[in-house]
């Protein structure tokens, strides 16, 4: 009987990828994901939603994937319907905000500033945070802005938010 040799070859497992790959990946998949992401974001294409700080339409988040949201990723701009007032708040502010339609005015560390439409607001950025809440000076009447945060500062002075009242129209799990 002839001798048969078997010569087995050890399969090798998954090779696991340095630091510097995964790095380069994950900046590939941003890129990817950027150029699925929309250039224009149509108001009507984006929904309401009522959240303790009010009513909310979020355009762009980098927290989710939701179709209407655009290509910058480091940016979250929401537009604010503001009813009656928001949710008194507190952060390290840093935002800037443009007043769409309307007049009200925001309190900010108990102090009262008004606005009206075309104004912008910039929430003075503080490591304690400023505590704050938007009002509508003619409720029944539109008072509407939209807020810009870049997201790379906020993470670099550690982002955060006190909820200190809730919007009077929001209801919980709603």
């Amino acid at each position: 009987m002839a001798d048969i040799t078997k010569t087995r070859v050890r399969e090798r497992g998954p090779v696991q990828a340095s630091l510097f790959e995964r790095t380069m990946k994950a900046g590939e998949d941003w890129r990817e994901r950027a150029f699925m992401r929309r250039i224009v974001i149509r108001d009507e294409d984006c929904d309401w939603e009522q959240t303790r700080q009010g009513r909310l339409k979020y355009f762009i988040n980098r927290d989710t994937d939701d179709a209407c949201l655009g290509v910058l990723r480091d940016w979250h701009v929401f537009k604010h319907d503001i009813k009656t007032h928001s949710g008194a708040h507190r952060h390290q502010g840093g935002l800037v905000i443009y007043v769409i339609e309307g007049e009200g005015y925001t309190e900010v560390d108990g102090v009262k500033k008004e606005w009206q439409a075309g104004d912008i607001l910039l929430l003075p950025m503080k490591p304690e945070g400023c505590v704050h809440k938007h009002y509508n000076k003619h409720p029944g009447r539109e008072a509407v802005w939209i807020a810009f945060i870049y997201l790379p500062l906020m993470d670099e002075v550690g982002k955060w938010t006190e909820q200190k009242e809730i919007a009077p129209d929001y209801k919980p799990g709603g």
